[in-house]
C-alpha cells in the first residue's frame, strides 16, 4: 500500500514523498526525472515492499521543484549538490546508519544518483540506472556528437524564459509529445491512459518553474549554432567514478538519449552490468514495470 508523507530537511528543503514498506527494513530509494513525479514508481515501490521480493524500505521523493516539494524560484537553487543534499538528509531520517540498499533511478534523478554514488559511495548498497546518461559519457557525446547534440538540442527550448508558460498552455499541450513521439509511429504504448494523464496534470498544475530550472542550471547542454564546444564543462576523472556495484538498464528506442552513450562506461563505472531492452523508450518505467521491476530485483540477488 502506498502512502505519502512530507519531510522537512534541516537544510529547509520540503519534499513530498510516496513510501510502501515498514520502517527499519533496508532501504530503497526511487528517484524520478523530468516530467514525471514520485508516482512512476508506484508499482516498483509495492513489487519490492513485498517480502517475497525483499521487504524493502521503499520511498520515492518529488524531487526539489516538482508536485508539493519545495520549489525555489532562484535557478541556483537547482544546483546538482543541492539536489543530492535534499536526498542525502532524507536517507538520514529514513535509515539509521544513513545508508541505502539500493539506489533507483531515471532520466534526470540518474544525474543525482551518478553524483551521489561518485561523492557518497558508501551510503550506496547498489545503483540501478535508468536510461539516464552517465556525465563522463554526456560530456563526451555532447562535445563530439552530432547526434546526440541535435536528439539533445529540445534542452534549450526547457531552458527557455518562458518555458513554462509555453508548456502549460492549451492543456499541456506541448507535454504530451514527450511521451508520445518519443519513437515513430509510437502512441505511448498504450500506458498513457486518461488517469495518467490526468495524475500528470495534478502534478504540472502545482507548476513547471522548478523542473524548467534543471535546464537552466546545467552547461551541458548542446552548442547552439554558431556556439563552440567550449561551454560544456570537461570535469577531472575523479568526479565522475562510481565504485558501486552498478546495473544500467538501457532502453534502445529513447529518442533523446543515445545507445553511444554506453560507449566506454566501464571506464568510469568499473561494476558495470547494462542491460538493453529493444522496442522500449524513455519512458520503459510506465511501459513495462514489471520486466523493470524482475531485472532489478536479479541485480539486487546478485552478490
Amino acid at each position: 500500500m502506498i502512502e505519502t508523507f512530507q519531510r522537512s530537511l534541516p537544510n529547509g528543503t520540503t519534499l513530498s514523498c510516496r513510501t510502501s514498506g515498514k520502517p527499519g527494513q533496508p532501504l530503497m530509494v526511487f528517484l524520478h526525472g523530468f516530467p514525471e513525479a514520485a508516482f512512476i514508481w508506484d508499482e516498483l515501490l509495492d513489487y519490492f515492499a513485498d517480502p517475497a521480493h525483499g521487504g524493502y524500505r521503499c520511498v520515492a521523493p518529488n524531487l526539489r521543484g516538482f508536485e508539493k516539494s519545495s520549489s525555489p524560484t532562484e535557478v541556483a537553487e537547482y544546483k546538482a549538490h543541492l539536489l543530492i543534499q535534499d536526498i542525502q538528509q532524507l536517507v538520514a531520517t529514513e535509515s539509521a546508519d544513513g545508508t541505502m540498499a539500493a539506489l533507483v533511478a531515471h532520466d534526470w534523478g540518474g544525474a543525482f544518483a551518478w553524483g551521489y554514488a561518485n561523492a557518497f559511495p558508501e551510503q550506496v548498497g547498489k545503483l540501478v540506472i535508468i536510461n539516464s546518461p552517465h556525465p563522463g559519457t554526456f560530456t563526451r557525446e555532447l562535445r563530439n556528437s552530432a547526434a546526440q547534440q541535435q536528439a539533445s538540442a529540445y534542452m534549450h527550448f526547457l531552458a527557455r524564459p518562458d518555458a513554462e508558460a509555453l508548456l502549460a498552455a492549451d492543456d499541456f499541450k506541448r507535454m504530451w509529445p514527450f511521451f508520445t513521439l518519443m519513437k515513430a509511429g509510437s502512441d505511448g504504448f498504450g500506458w498513457l491512459t486518461e488517469e495518467v494523464k490526468q495524475r500528470y496534470r495534478e502534478v504540472w498544475s502545482a507548476g513547471l518553474t522548478g523542473a524548467c530550472n534543471l535546464y537552466r542550471v546545467t552547461p551541458m547542454k548542446p552548442p547552439l549554432p554558431g556556439q563552440t564546444v567550449d561551454g560544456i564543462p570537461v570535469l577531472p576523472r575523479e568526479r565522475f567514478t562510481v565504485n558501486v556495484p552498478t546495473f544500467v538498464f538501457w532502453a534502445l528506442d529513447d529518442a533523446a538519449l543515445l545507445p553511444g552513450l554506453l560507449e566506454g562506461l566501464e571506464e568510469y563505472v568499473p561494476k558495470l552490468e547494462v542491460k538493453k531492452v529493444p522496442n522500449a523508450t524513455h519512458w520503459i518505467v510506465h511501459e513495462q514495470p514489471q520486466l523493470v521491476a524482475r531485472e532489478i530485483e536479479a541485480f539486487l540477488q546478485r552478490s
